[in-house]
């Protein structure tokens, strides 16, 4: 409640009246609110159409580590376009039977990577449709080998 002062006689000499003094510290937490609640609706709206790409992990050229456990390498051909074979380690593999093949081989294993090599002339196309069945045979993680800077 605002206090009230100069009721006395001192004070009213002076030519001013009551005056009246109020609290300035609360703080309006209105308009804080309306901009938070702008802000939610914006992100709730966003959300949905935000897609999520491919995990990638890139390759460290000069310092990586040795890769340990059980290797499973798949090699991509120049000629996979044409044939739709490729290598799983060092067994020709057609493309179809490449998901029940890898699902079987990582049943054992602890370590869910593959790795993938491949002829510079593989199309990204290509690339992604061996990585697309490599996800839906259960493999977490899809490396991409290449040649470091010294190596020809």
């Amino acid at each position: 409640m605002p206090s009230v002062q100069g009721q006395g006689s001192a004070l009213a000499g002076r030519g001013r009246g009551r005056r009246v003094s109020t609290n300035l510290a609360e703080i309006n937490v209105v308009p804080l609110v309306d901009v938070m609640l702008v802000l939610l609706i914006i992100f709730m709206v966003t959300a949905p159409m935000i897609q999520r790409g491919i995990d990638v992990k890139l390759p460290v050229g000069q310092r990586a580590g040795a890769i340990e456990g059980e290797r499973l390498f798949i090699t991509i051909p120049p000629t996979f376009k044409a044939d739709g074979l490729l290598f799983l380690n060092n067994d020709r593999v057609r493309i179809e039977v490449l998901q029940e093949r890898v699902r079987q081989q990582m049943e054992r294993a602890t370590d869910k990577q593959v790795y993938l090599r491949g002829d510079e002339s593989v199309q990204l196309q290509e690339l992604m449709t061996v990585i697309d069945r490599l996800k839906e045979a259960g493999v977490i993680n899809v490396g991409i080998m290449a040649k470091g800077p010294g190596e020809l």
